[in-house]
């Protein structure tokens, strides 16, 4: 706790007052309740200041503990049953209310000690009459820092001092004096005319509150106030001089007030009379009768009698528009009284009730009917009673053509504020356009029900093509796993001669059956290759039906990926050492053991390395590994500087049998088959291979792989 800095002088500049202090001032003056007196100083502080939160607390002084009478912007669990002992000289609010300035209390969160503004700094202004006084309660305002605004310490002051007063009156009310006196307040309080206790020269003994507002200023008040109040008690005292001269026992005389807050002059009759007592004397009971009043109520009585004509031109006014309106509504309206006479109608409706200068008689034979189906549908809804709306039916006539007009009566009473029906408003919907849409509308609903039934049909259809189509996909599954097996076995027959000519041919080359010559060697050797390559095309379509069929086994061991790129290289160097392009493995330190497959990790790299060394005629190829923490995941890429591929035809290499250019010149051999294979053994292990390139630049394979795959 700390005492604040005060933002601004304690003690008011003359004529600083606003009217809005004036106003709280005049209130407290005839305040004799603390809650009101202490509920309505926050209001204003609240309205007049940057205090968003405010707590007033009174000490009782039987119970000697402060309780809460008023509160603004503070949550109710924090205020209820809220009370503070005094005895409890801990207690930061008992600190501040013994304190003799206010007290500023930051942020205050306490277990032990209980606040309304618990969590929140705030000032505690003690509240007392004067300053050598104890304090008789607390105002509580939020704050931001130290600084006191001077309007908190003005109203701190000032409702201090309605504190005292009104906690003055409470100790007095405790004796049967003391209950007389306040009775005594009470009444002269509750008499809207000034009443004045004095002593023969005038001096001032009981006033009731309407009375200190004539003739009492409070330390606040302006200078203004305080010169009006000195010049009444002047006035006042000449008068009371005046007619306590030949005083028998009621004088009456006009006296003339200025008003202390308007500064308008007030016209009293001052009646006057003598009250003696033996022990204390002889004293002056003065009443003022207001008499300015008389002036104003003629005033007033002028002013109705004006207001009433404007009222009835507005009255003139709202009827005409009230038929403009009416008439400007394509519905007819009607207005009739108890009798189901027709008091008012709009033009619509007069076309139909009432048609001037036609002589025909089937025309007036119309309106009649019309006339008596009106009094026939108002008479239902006057006798249903409780019911201010009613809805029916009438069935009318055009008086003219004679067709038929189906109309939609809605009627609502209007009653007087005794409660007596006074009319009866009718409006009348034409239901012809309706009910041709009702027609319409059952056609369109058989209409809907048709192609509901054909939809159905169609559907049935489509469900039996549906299956034929679901059996067709099942055959052409069949027939794909069937081919998947031939090339399964197509392959082993394949390899099992493709074995012999690379065994028979190795034998030849190493001089097993005899010396070869060289050219001999020669073509052995082109025998070789081939071989390998057939070999080699017909492992890629091997795999492919081993993937596709599901029999492609897993091998998990643990290994290193830096050994692995390694091998890659080493098994490609001879291919290597043949290109003119710089080769190269870019390894991040610290990678950590793959758990994976080994042998299909390498087939990858090896196809995608060697992919890159065959469409990079010059330039550079970059093999590189890196671990991705995020996702667990080993990230291996090859980036080359090479032909690239483009756009849309990224998305076909990883497609089965697929070559970028398949005519019969095209550059480059294969089946079209690795990218596809490397997919399918990436997915296997769990992982993905991605593609960035572009045309004439260059391509990057970038393999994912987690580094513990998942065994299916």
């Amino acid at each position: 706790m700390s005492v604040p800095r005060v933002a601004a002088p304690a003690v008011p500049v003359p004529g600083f007052a606003t009217n809005a202090k004036l106003a709280l001032v005049e209130f407290l003056l005839t305040s004799i309740d603390i809650q009101d007196s202490a509920r309505r100083s926050i209001e204003w502080l609240v309205a007049h200041s940057s205090v968003s939160q405010a707590v007033v607390l009174v000490a009782d002084a039987v119970s000697n503990e402060m309780v809460l009478v008023a509160d603004h912007g503070v949550p109710s669990s924090a205020v209820v049953d809220f009370s503070v002992s005094r005895a409890d000289a801990m207690h930061p609010l008992v600190e501040a209310l013994n304190s003799p300035d206010p007290v500023f209390i930051e942020g205050l969160i306490s277990t032990r000690y209980r606040v309304p503004l618990e969590g929140r700094s705030f000032h505690a202004i003690p509240l007392r009459a004067e300053e050598r006084e104890l304090g008789q309660g607390l105002l509580l305002v939020n704050a931001i820092g130290p600084e006191l605004d001077a309007d908190v310490v003005w109203l701190g002051r000032t409702l201090g001092k309605q504190v005292s007063r009104l906690l003055s009156r409470q100790s007095l009310s405790e004796t049967r004096f003391g209950q007389e006196r306040m009775l005594l307040y009470s009444i002269i309080n509750a008499v809207t005319d000034p009443i004045l206790l004095t002593d023969t020269e005038g001096k001032l003994i009981i006033a009731n509150s309407h009375a200190e507002k004539l003739f009492a200023a409070p330390e606040e008040a302006s200078e203004g106030w305080r010169r009006a109040v000195g010049l009444n008690n002047m006035l006042f005292s000449a008068a009371l001089s005046t007619s306590a001269v030949g005083m028998a026992e009621l004088a009456r005389r006009e006296l003339l007030l200025v008003d202390p807050l308007e500064g308008s002059d007030l016209l009293f009759e001052l009646l006057s009379s003598r009250a003696k007592d033996e022990r204390q004397g002889t004293y002056v009971v003065s009443i003022l009768r207001n008499v300015t009043d008389l002036a104003r109520a003629k005033e007033e009585i002028e002013e109705s009698y004006r207001t009433l004509r404007v009222a009835q031109a507005e009255v003139r006014d709202e009827r005409h528009r009230l038929d403009l309106i009416i008439d400007s509504v394509a519905d007819p309206i009607l207005v009739t009284d108890q009798e189901g006479d027709i008091v008012l109608m709009n033009t619509p409706a007069e076309r139909l009730f009432n048609v001037p200068g036609v002589e025909d008689e089937a025309a007036l034979r119309r309106v009649q009917a019309n006339g008596a189906n009106l009094t026939s549908f108002v008479s239902n809804v006057l006798t249903r009673s409780g019911e201010q709306r009613y809805r029916g039916e009438i069935q009318l006539a055009d008086p003219v053509s004679g067709r038929p007009l189906p109309v939609e009566a809605l009627a609502g009473t209007i009653l007087s504020e005794q409660g007596e029906l006074m009319w009866v408003v009718t409006i009348l919907h034409d239901l012809t356009e309706a009910i041709e849409k009702a027609r319409l509308y059952e056609q369109l609903k058989e209409a809907s029900q048709e192609l509901e039934q054909n939809v159905q049909e169609a559907t049935a259809e489509l469900a039996e093509q549906n299956e034929l189509l679901r059996r067709q996909h099942i055959a052409l599954e069949q027939a794909s796993a069937l081919k998947s097996q031939f090339l399964a076995n197509m392959s082993h027959e394949f390899r099992t001669p493709l074995n012999a000519i690379l065994g028979y041919t190795h034998m030849l080359l190493n001089n097993v059956t005899g010396q070869v010559t060289d050219p001999q060697r020669k073509s052995l050797s082109r025998i070789d290759s081939n071989a390998r390559h057939l070999l080699a095309l017909i492992n890629d379509i091997l795999d492919i039906t081993r993937i596709e069929a599901g029999r492609m086994p897993l091998n998990i061991t643990k290994f290193g990926v830096t050994e692995l790129v390694d091998e890659v290289m080493s098994e490609l160097e001879p291919i290597i050492r043949r290109s003119n392009i710089t080769v190269e493995s870019q390894m991040r330190s610290r990678l950590p053991p793959l758990r994976s497959d080994r042998q299909k990790i390498k087939q990858i790299l090896l196809n995608l390395l060697s992919n890159a060394l065959k469409f990079t005629p010059s330039g550079s190829v970059t093999m590189s590994a890196a671990y991705d923490a995020r996702g667990n995941q080993m990230v291996m890429a090859v980036r080359d500087t090479g032909i690239g591929i483009a756009g849309e035809d990224q998305s076909r290499v990883f497609e089965d049998f697929r070559q970028l250019d398949s005519s019969p010149a095209r550059g480059y051999g294969g089946t079209g088959l690795g990218l596809s294979i490397c997919r399918r053994l990436s997915v296997m292990l769990g992982g993905s291979i991605e593609l960035e390139s572009q045309l004439g630049k260059g391509s990057t394979f970038t393999l994912r792989i987690p580094v513990k795959v998942k065994r299916r």
